[in-house]
């Protein structure tokens, strides 16, 4: 009997639910408010990415497999694992502090899968592919998130 494997809208779906989660930051790690305040703020950044990043990749050209390949970024501590019915779930390795990870492991898997779909279609033997590449994401994405994913 084949396994069945994932669709890109499975791997997707569990992305965004990711993305959802609430970080659970505790504020008694945090020895005064504008510290908690700032980490809340680079973390609602980094939802806003993921939801800006993953919207892309759900309409774009990347294929599932390109998408699993992807997971590669960020160390591979994001992990996509089949359940072979056609599921699976994410998981992850913490390295520092999970609810200010989390959501950067999203962004560099999505921003992966994205970048490797661009410079697939790309010409062989474009000159300088990744400052076309660059040059594109910051037209359709701003500066901001191509300076913080695609640099």
């Amino acid at each position: 009997m084949n396994a069945k494997q994932a669709t890109k809208e499975t791997i997707i779906a569990a992305l965004r639910a990711w993305i959802a989660q609430r970080p659970g930051l505790e504020y008694v790690n945090y020895g005064e408010p504008t510290s908690y305040r700032a980490e809340l703020r680079a973390i609602a950044r980094d939802k806003k990415d993921a939801q800006t990043l993953l919207t892309a990749v759900e309409l774009s050209a990347v294929t599932v497999d390109q998408l699993k390949d992807a997971f590669r970024a960020y160390s591979g501590r994001l992990t996509w694992e089949e359940d072979g019915k056609g599921g699976g779930r994410l998981d992850y390795c913490t390295g520092q502090y999970w609810p200010t990870e989390y959501r950067k492991a999203a962004c560099a898997v999505l921003a992966q899968a994205l970048w490797d779909e661009a410079r697939g279609a790309l010409p062989e033997g474009t000159p300088e592919p990744g400052n076309i590449i660059r040059a594109r994401f910051r037209r359709l994405f701003g500066r901001s998130i191509q300076a913080r994913w695609f640099d």
